[in-house]
């Protein structure tokens, strides 16, 4: 059974301003350590930040948590496995919304200036 979707899109161009504008203040506010390991060390690393801020937000609207139920930027973090699958892992208070029952699935596409994501939170024993 379905719980929550969640879709966002993103101008890759407003993360490259917002990066220029602000620099690590922006980068550290939004983004884990690993996450920045990952996307500035790639040439095209405005994308991969994006996709990894489109996938966040996707992820929010998919568990429907709101800044006032315990959202933080930093509470989901985007890796991708050896397949390049796209991963979250939840942390803080967002963790109670995956239990063991629950699953989330996540994934990525891009152009040459917008990166989309798409949420799912579902049930497991019913999907």
């Amino acid at each position: 059974m379905v719980l929550g979707v969640g879709i966002d899109i993103i101008e890759i161009g407003r993360i490259k301003k917002s990066v220029d504008r602000f620099g690590d203040l922006f980068l550290n506010k939004i983004f884990t350590q690993t996450e920045l390991d990952y996307s500035l060390s790639k040439s095209n690393k405005y994308q991969h930040l994006a996709a990894r801020f489109a996938a966040k937000e996707a992820i929010a609207k998919a568990l429907a948590t709101g800044w006032s139920k315990g959202f933080r930027w930093k509470d989901i973090e985007i890796y991708n496995k050896k397949n390049g699958m796209p991963k979250a892992n939840l942390h803080g208070q967002l963790q109670k919304f995956v239990s063991k029952d629950k699953s989330l699935k996540i994934t990525m596409s891009h152009s040459e200036h917008y990166v989309t994501c798409f949420a799912i939170l579902y049930q497991k024993n019913n999907f």
